[in-house]
């Protein structure tokens, strides 16, 4: 039996790979972009990709905006440059809640990502060698920065809406707090205002798996041959992770106590032996080691532990007073990851401002995933949510 080759140093897309659907912008030619660490970064690259049409007015653009390990193909099959589907694929295209024959919809990778966008595993435009080592720590301002330079590039005035999930959704809150002239309406799924001390609990662990995999060589170990990059590293915080995006229900009904195999041949019991949901867990270390980057899932997992609407700005009551468009916020039953607590909590404090808000709660057992999994169960309130903000702003 034929074993599996071996996981490459890195999973990042690189310059020279085939585009798939990616476009690419590059900003900070002639001026530094300045980051919320202090540090700059220049020649900024930002992929993207873009479904429909722009309106000769341009109010009916719609951002969707990435989870952790997502990237800009969030419709579209797989195929060249495109390891998986879109993420939200069911949701985005002609006919969908998310429709493209109506709306302009724009998908960017974040910055600190590997998909095409500026990151750790890009070029330095010094001398052509991956940052690795010398990214600096970004935030979620300053990815949302990034993409409002996008935005002005595409002649994007105003958002018709941000829509996110995860880190997506604290994209979108970040968009209406930085920037509420250009955003119409905010859709904030399985998200947070502010990143609890659970949450950065589960980041640093595997952070830590990351940084004590002796492969990982400080960061920079972007010429190392396949199966001697930080892939057991990644693959153990990702196994960390996958854990956070499921529920307890949906573990125990899919895989029981069942064993996977036997140590040896005579029944015997082995230290190593698996159980079948840890084959799974498994597979998904394995999956990510095939597709990301060790520094980019370090670099944007602390820009989800950094998430703070009120950091410098008084308190969560103030910074919160600039978002004053219709939004909507979405919550998952089920959710360990970002509790559903979360989502009611934002849809209260706009409430109590006299925000036009609302709030749907996701009945699944899938846990924080089920936002990708059952968006069927939002697909109506989210089409009548878009199409109300579009009639309204005509």
């Amino acid at each position: 039996m034929s074993s599996a080759p071996p996981l490459p140093a890195t999973g990042a897309w690189r310059p020279g790979d085939h585009p798939g659907q990616r476009q690419f912008f590059t900003f900070a030619t002639d001026r530094r972009f300045a980051l919320d660490s202090g540090a700059t970064l220049s020649d900024v690259v930002v992929a993207y990709e873009t479904w429909g049409r722009l309106n000769a007015d341009g109010a009916n653009a719609i951002l969707l905006c990435h989870a952790w390990t997502g990237d800009s193909h969030a419709a579209g099959p797989a195929g060249r440059g495109h390891l998986e589907p879109g993420w939200w694929d069911a949701m985005v295209g002609p006919g969908k809640p998310i429709d493209t024959d109506r709306y302009f919809v724009v998908c960017a990778n974040v910055l600190g990502g590997c998909q095409g966008s500026t990151g750790p595993s890009s070029p330095h435009p010094l001398d052509g060698r991956p940052y690795g080592s010398r990214f600096p720590v970004v935030t979620i301002r300053d990815m949302v920065r990034a993409q409002a330079r996008l935005a002005e590039h595409l002649a994007v005035p105003k958002w018709l809406s941000v829509i996110g999930g995860s880190m997506g959704g604290m994209q979108a809150l970040e968009w209406a707090v930085m920037y509420p002239r250009r955003v119409r309406s905010l859709v904030a799924v399985a998200t947070c205002m502010q990143a609890t001390a659970q949450q950065i609990a589960w980041g640093a662990i595997g952070r830590r798996a990351i940084r004590l995999d002796e492969r990982w060589r400080g960061g920079d170990y972007y010429q190392a041959e396949p199966g001697d990059g930080p892939s057991e590293g990644l693959a153990i915080a990702r196994m960390v992770a996958q854990v956070t995006f499921r529920s307890d229900n949906v573990f125990t009904d899919r895989f029981g106590r069942e064993i996977a195999g036997r140590a040896d041949g005579n029944g015997t019991l082995g230290m190593w032996q698996q159980f079948e949901v840890e084959r799974y867990l498994e597979h998904h270390g394995n999956k990510i080691a095939r597709r990301f980057d060790a520094n980019s899932y370090l670099a944007i997992g602390k820009a989800m532990d950094l998430h703070d609407v009120a950091r410098g700005r008084g308190s969560l009551e103030r910074a919160m007073s600039r978002v004053q468009m219709p939004t909507m916020a979405v919550g998952i039953w089920s959710d360990m990851l970002y509790p559903s607590y979360q989502q009611r909590q934002l849809h209260e404090v706009l409430a109590a401002n006299d925000v036009p808000s609302e709030y749907i709660e996701i009945d699944s057992p899938h846990g924080h995933d089920a936002f990708l999994i059952n968006g069927d169960q939002i697909a109506g309130a989210l089409e009548r949510f878009i199409g109300d903000v579009s009639k309204s702003s005509t």
